[in-house]
């Protein structure tokens, strides 16, 4: 039986989602508070200049083929996609840093350069990260977390221990330069956790970074939005925008209606992919399934401190994506998750896309988008995003042996307030619930609410987890339940 599906945000999962459920014949609708589409993957237009608010980097590029796929779709059919090369570089020092090439022989070129030995080593650690990978992304994600059981493969019986240890041990006890352990450190940052908390098993990520590359949609992630929300319309999604829910009417335990800028809106089905804590705040008292107790034990991924910035020249010694690592790794991550506060020496994370995508700035400018991760529910204020500014804007010029500071025409700043009030993003975090080991697959919030019958959630607080390829999967994921019960 065809239903009348309201769908609350319109970030990738709901997207996802949206695309699922019309394809199945539904009468989908999507709600999306702010003045465009793409939830925290939105884009900024300023004088010429062209942000990703969001997420930047594009990897595991076979997940966005089988979302397009699932559709007789293509993605080279709605975006180009270039492959980065190099896909970053590492800095250390004074123009003294790691370029990670475009393909695996150059990198295990470049390890066994700086620590002898480690070339072989590395291959055979990514030859079992792409095992990982292959039961990972190509099973266990797609399934819903319902049932511990659905962890429970050959496979995975096989790699048990790799759920009981942890990516950093695994990697120390490998490779001992540790500017070789922070590049492979790096990439399970993107699950929210440090890599002592994170199970060895997402070494899959690892296959990610080096294994499938770094690639960008020709003009920006914002590519991709426009891509799905372009699928949605042709299978006859309706989109409304500057659309704030207000509340979720419950009656007989099921959820019955949306209260949109004060409308009251009847539905069959409502799936909401914005914040999973404020969705069930719209929901009275008895109907949450989840309390603030509950979300206050919850290990959160960080939150950030962005700034979109404009140059009017264009920036040397420098690469589309750079992470600066010339400070103490480790102390930050006990700023971030051990005791929470504003980090004195913060890592940092900065991307040049008009490097790559010469319509993302005018012509010799350049558009720069810095990242600090923070602790999430940190205070924030102008006068600390100002501080840190000049904190790593001092380090970048140094760094890269450049001066920059006066060639800024503007700068925006985005921080845990911001995340809060146009997100309604938990403690205002940046990327959703951390993939720990007791945060993984069914111990996570659940698609299906537990309380109220005909409602879902989906993204980044349920599984998989955070991140883009996991947000497509969890709306596939949550329109095969919907499908599922009704």
């Amino acid at each position: 039986m065809k239903k009348d599906i309201k769908i609350i945000g319109s970030g990738f999962s709901a997207l996802s989602a949206a695309c699922y459920l019309a394809k199945k014949g539904h009468r989908v609708t999507v709600y999306e508070k702010n003045d465009s589409i793409g939830g925290r993957a939105r884009q900024l237009k300023r004088d010429g200049f062209t942000f990703d608010m969001g997420p930047s980097w594009y990897w595991m590029p076979d997940v966005f083929e089988r979302f397009f796929g699932d559709f007789d779709k293509k993605t080279s059919d709605y975006y180009q996609l270039i492959k980065l090369s190099p896909a970053y570089r590492v800095y250390y020092g004074i123009n003294d840093f790691i370029a990670i090439a475009d393909n695996l022989p150059e990198i295990i070129t470049t390890f066994e350069a700086i620590e002898k030995g480690s070339g072989k080593i590395l291959q055979e650690f990514m030859n079992e990260a792409k095992s990982n990978y292959d039961i990972a992304i190509k099973d266990l994600v797609y399934r819903p977390g319902v049932s511990p059981l659905e962890l429970i493969t050959l496979e995975t019986a096989k790699k048990v221990n790799q759920f009981f240890s942890n990516i950093s041990r695994d990697i120390r006890k490998k490779f001992k330069n540790i500017r070789l352990i922070q590049i492979l450190e790096f990439p399970v940052l993107f699950l929210g956790a440090k890599p002592s908390d994170t199970p060895s098993f997402y070494s899959f990520m690892n296959f990610a970074d080096f294994g499938l590359g770094t690639w960008h949609p020709k003009t920006g992630m914002y590519d991709v939005v426009l891509a799905m929300e372009k699928l949605a319309k042709e299978l006859g999604v309706t989109f409304h925008v500057n659309a704030n829910i207000e509340k979720i009417f419950v009656e007989n335990k099921k959820a019955v209606a949306l209260v949109v800028n004060g409308e009251t809106l009847k539905a069959d089905v409502i799936l909401s992919g914005a914040d999973y804590h404020h969705t069930e705040t719209l929901l009275d008292q008895e109907h949450r399934a989840y309390s603030e107790k509950y979300w206050e034990s919850r290990v959160f991924a960080p939150s950030s401190l962005l700034f979109y910035v404009g140059f009017d020249k264009k920036i040397e010694n420098i690469s589309h994506h750079a992470l600066f690592f010339d400070v103490d790794f480790n102390q930050h991550a006990i700023d971030i998750y051990d005791k929470p506060k504003w980090p004195n020496e913060p890592l940092f994370y900065a991307n040049f896309p008009s490097i790559t995508d010469e319509t993302a700035a005018p012509k010799g400018m350049e558009t720069g988008f810095f990242l600090i991760p923070l602790a999430p529910g940190i205070e924030d204020s102008e006068e600390l995003r100002e501080a840190y500014f000049e904190k790593i804007i001092d380090r970048f010029e140094k760094l890269t042996q450049q001066k920059v500071k006066n060639n800024i025409i503007f700068k925006q700043s985005f921080c845990k307030n911001d995340f809060v009030s146009e997100y309604n993003s938990y403690k205002g975090n940046a990327y959703g619930m951390a993939n720990t080991l007791l945060q993984t697959a069914f111990l996570r919030p659940k698609l299906k609410s537990k309380k109220v019958e005909n409602l879902y959630f989906t993204g980044q607080l349920t599984v998989p987890g955070p991140g883009v390829p996991p947000a497509l999967i969890s709306g596939k994921l949550v329109a095969e339940l919907i499908e599922k019960n009704i």
